[in-house]
């Protein structure tokens, strides 16, 4: 677990992850506030995938 929060990858996510719920809180509700939702989305699926195969390659080499 120590390993997906400590990331750098985890935590740009995460924090990208306020402005989204801002602009979901105060703006106004159209296509673009799914997009980004969607596109944040996509980025912590990509920065979970990097920090697991971050993990398997040290396996790999241990």
């Amino acid at each position: 677990m120590r390993k997906y929060l400590f990331n750098g990858a985890m935590i740009g996510a995460i924090t990208s992850s306020f402005g989204i719920i801002q602009a979901t809180r105060n703006g106004p509700r159209d296509w673009r506030l799914i997009l980004m939702w969607v596109s944040w989305g996509i980025s912590l699926t990509l920065a979970i995938a990097a920090v697991r195969e971050e993990a398997q390659e040290r396996a790999l080499e241990q």
